[in-house]
């Protein structure tokens, strides 16, 4: 089973929708089951269809919560590592003429570019780690290669 990175805080939010999820949605879409069965002919209720589908998918993501919370790995992001680039690195980097851009190295299962988060499995997450401030590497990105200078990490 292949690890899954993520920080404390990341982990929490997670294990809170798995909470959720288990206790109150769960509830709510029996509730709804209960109700649309109660209305009659079964075949042709859309409540009823529409209650099944979303129960199928909170159980899947339920699965998917137990995997990635049971396989994961709490990053320390205070760690140093001597100044190399690792999961849990907030790093700072410029790409050519650009203003600079910061994001926090993180695990998949809680990446969100919007809140500066991005993925070690992204072309620029991939690319940035094992490196330290000063270098300049190349991204291997999908619309193409670019450069980006590490201008710091904390």
């Amino acid at each position: 089973m292949s690890h899954t990175f993520l920080t404390k805080d990341g982990f929490q939010k997670l294990q809170e929708e798995l909470d959720y999820l288990r206790t109150l949605k769960r509830k709510e879409i029996a509730d709804r089951l209960h109700e649309a069965m109660e209305g009659g002919e079964l075949i042709e209720n859309a409540e009823y269809e529409a209650a099944k589908n979303e129960q199928a998918f909170v159980e899947g993501r339920i699965q998917e919560l137990d995997v990635i919370l049971a396989s994961a790995e709490l990053i320390d992001e205070n760690s140093n590592n001597g100044g190399i680039i690792q999961v849990g690195t907030t790093v700072t980097i410029m790409e050519d003429d650009a203003p600079a851009e910061t994001y926090t190295i993180v695990g998949a299962a809680e990446a969100n570019p919007r809140e500066g988060k991005i993925s070690n499995e992204s072309p620029i997450g991939k690319a940035v780690l094992g490196h330290k401030a000063g270098d300049v590497l190349t991204v291997d990105a999908p619309g193409g290669h670019f450069k980006v200078k590490i201008v710091k990490l904390k």
